[in-house]
């Protein structure tokens, strides 16, 4: 689960120095694992051969679907076919992707280099000045592919300022979601995405497991953050992505609270982290107790743990995503949480797709009706909440294989070793 990062954590957080002054931890985390660090930073990102056999795809499934083209802004569906990462702002970089040729990307004249950078498929830049209109080269960059009309997939980030721009220039194409396109070429994980993914989430879970020896009392859940950041960092995570920390009663909140919390004798501590590895994520959650533990908070602790059980043994081949959900909800109520997604309780999903964006289909929700296939990536992550108490939320992420679920990263044992 992503958190509203700058909210809880404020503007810049605290500085590594100051926490380790306060709190004598070191200011660098001592020997991050050599291997792991070794691991990160020879890992291959996507290959420019896999990102052509992409784009073979979802061309081939337009023709297919008597689809024309396909409209990509920057963002994760387009590094995924082109390998271009790119920002967007006002003014227009949008991809052409025919059904048949090679693509086109329109870009503003002086970020054209830059987008060159990272362009693996070939293709054409083509460059728009500020005094001209982008749409219009859109417009010009589909008929030169022989587009002229016809039915036009529109990926569903792209903005409707974009959309209705190239419609102010020609009403001629049929717009139509590209979702369907897109979720069939990136459901399934290669081989090579599972090996980023697998690093981004063993980065996390030793980020996490360094962080938590090193919380103490009086430390603020934006202090704790940072650590956890740098930690990510010094193990070779890519990017922090996120660093959730929410404490005592915040932690019924999943994501958290604007009120500032301090860890004290038997606050609860739930983090919710994740990395990037060459464009692929992690999401692992922990939830642990400072000092002892209450038996209510260790009976609702091994509840989530044995939800968690249950949504890996409920992953069959075939099966619906959305029945991952229902089995785990079930045992909960039989617990007597809930019911459904009321509080106290489970009030989000068990778990939602990941890959190069956080959160992407399919699923683990009540009425998903997507059939589970071997090489599909999800979380597992159904906690229980108890509004004015205290939360409890572990995480892992995991893959389908022909034999079942496989996890990134063991489960938490225990709450005594909740690591």
């Amino acid at each position: 689960m992503i958190s509203r990062r700058k909210l809880l954590r404020g503007a810049a957080g605290a500085p590594l120095m100051a926490i380790a002054a306060r709190f004598s931890v070191p200011a660098a985390f001592a020997a991050p694992s050599a291997e792991l660090k070794s691991l990160t930073a020879d890992a291959k990102p996507i290959s420019a051969v896999e990102r052509q056999a992409r784009l073979a795809k979802v061309q081939s499934l337009m023709e297919e679907r008597k689809v024309a083209a396909l409209l990509v802004e920057p963002g994760s569906t387009l590094d995924y076919f082109t390998g271009i990462r790119w920002h967007r702002s006002e003014r227009t970089t949008l991809a052409i992707i025919p059904a048949r040729g090679t693509i086109l990307v329109v870009t503003p004249a002086f970020e054209e280099p830059s987008v060159r950078e990272t362009l693996q498929v070939g293709g054409e830049v083509r460059p728009w000045n500020e005094h001209e209109n982008p749409f219009a080269l859109i417009v010009q960059g589909l008929r030169d592919r022989g587009v002229g009309s016809g039915v036009v997939a529109v990926e569903s980030t792209v903005r409707f300022f974009i959309v209705d721009g190239v419609r102010q220039v020609s009403n001629s194409y049929e717009v139509i979601s590209a979702d369907p396109l897109v979720r069939a070429c990136r459901l399934i994980k290669s081989p090579a995405e599972l090996a980023l993914m697998q690093l981004a989430n063993t980065v996390t879970l030793e980020a996490l497991r360094c962080v938590h020896a090193r919380v103490q009392l009086g430390m603020s859940s934006a202090e704790i953050s940072t650590l956890m950041d740098r930690a990510t960092i010094a193990l070779g995570g890519g990017t922090s992505e996120f660093s959730l920390v929410l404490l005592n009663e915040a932690s019924a909140y999943p994501h958290g609270s604007i009120k500032e919390q301090k860890v004290r004798e038997g606050s609860i501590v739930l983090m919710d982290c994740g990395c990037t590895v060459h464009g692929y994520q992690s999401d692992i959650s922990r939830t642990w107790v400072v000092g002892q533990a209450s038996a209510r908070q260790r009976k609702v602790w091994n509840t989530v743990k044995r939800g968690q059980e249950i949504a890996l043994e409920t992953a069959k081949l075939g099966a619906p995503t959305g029945s991952i959900d229902d089995a785990v909800r079930s045992y909960y109520e039989r617990e007597g949480w809930g019911p459904g997604y009321k509080l106290p309780g489970l009030a989000h999903r068990t778990g939602h797709g990941i890959g190069m964006d956080g959160h992407e289909p399919a699923y683990l929700v009540h009425g998903d009706s997507t059939p589970l296939q071997a090489g599909m990536c999800f979380s597992d992550e159904p906690g229980i909440y108890i509004p004015g108490e205290f939360g409890v939320r572990m995480e892992d992420c995991w893959h389908m294989t022909a034999s079942g679920a496989k996890l990134f990263t063991p489960l938490a044992k225990s709450l005594d070793d909740p690591i």
